[in-house]
């Protein structure tokens, strides 16, 4: 079906569209790399797709010449409903939805387990990912580009530069592995930066609600003075006695605690809440501001 359409440069030409840079836009038009984007997504065995801002439909494209089952699409700008309702075939498969990604429920959009796959406007991707995994929805994987500097952030180990409280979320609730580099000349126009692709998969045993929302609490504060001890950026949550009662030494700092030290932590201070008076003698963690 797509090797009857015009090329995707040709299309843009013909709607005279062209990227937003208030909406990050970025346009993958090179189909060979869309195609691999795809292969290291799949395979799809049947399953949906969600792909996030779409724009000219380059990975579309190459979505509809996969496994794939139902594709739909969420894309915030209407100038790209005209081009990507081209691609529709009239069999139903495709979908086309305009809103915002952020807004979306995406168990509205999909009854079933479905794989995301999107390269991701740069200034929305960190908090769409952070939807997607401490949602409530669940999708079956995520196969995502995003800025080199984001994905490294993902993927990163405690003790790496990058290693920060995107790290510590994203692989508490997946494994995620970088599976893919492109140079900034490989978008149209070329952003300043690099990208990179990153694959999830969720884990089966990821933490409770309550225990993601501790995790959550526990990162903000010990990455938000990550120059500080432990026992000084985690005083609000319990400080030195929270550290000691998750087997952490409260000098440390939060670059080098892994993800196992930081479920503890999470752990820790929820036995710490629980433990609180509730005469408001004194705050409990469920009072204070979330990050």
């Amino acid at each position: 079906m797509t090797d009857d359409l015009p090329s995707l440069r040709e299309q843009l030409d013909a709607h005279g569209l062209s990227a937003k840079k208030s909406f990050g836009q970025h346009f993958l038009l090179d189909l060979n790399v869309t195609r691999k984007i795809v292969r290291l997504a799949g395979p799809f065995d049947g399953r949906p797709v969600i792909e996030v801002g779409p724009g000219p439909g380059g990975l579309t494209r190459a979505l509809l010449e996969s496994d794939a089952g139902r594709v739909v699409l969420v894309e915030k700008d209407p100038r790209f409903i005209p081009l990507l309702s081209e691609l529709d075939d009239g069999s139903g498969r495709l979908t086309i939805v305009e809103g915002d990604a952020l807004n979306v429920r995406e168990d509205q959009l999909i009854e079933e387990p479905a794989h995301l796959v999107s390269n991701l406007p740069y200034n929305v991707g960190t908090p769409l990912l952070i939807k997607w995994l401490t949602g409530p929805w669940t999708p079956h994987a995520l196969t995502l580009m995003f800025q080199k500097e984001v994905a490294e952030r993902v993927v990163a180990k405690a003790g790496e530069d990058a290693y920060g409280r995107l790290a510590v979320i994203a692989q508490a609730v997946a494994e995620a592995k970088l599976v893919m580099h492109l140079p900034a000349a490989a978008f149209t126009p070329p952003p300043k930066v690099a990208s990179a692709v990153v694959h999830l998969v969720p884990r089966a045993d990821r933490p409770e609600r309550a225990l993601l929302k501790a995790l959550e609490r526990v990162t903000a504060a010990a990455f938000g003075q990550r120059r500080k001890m432990l026992r000084s950026s985690l005083k609000q949550l319990g400080g030195a006695a929270l550290c000691e009662t998750a087997g952490i030494d409260p000098e440390d700092r939060a670059e080098v605690i892994d993800l196992d030290g930081f479920l503890r932590l999470a752990r820790a201070s929820i036995g710490a809440a629980q433990l609180e008076p509730e005469d408001g003698a004194g705050p409990t963690l469920t009072r204070r501001r979330r990050s």
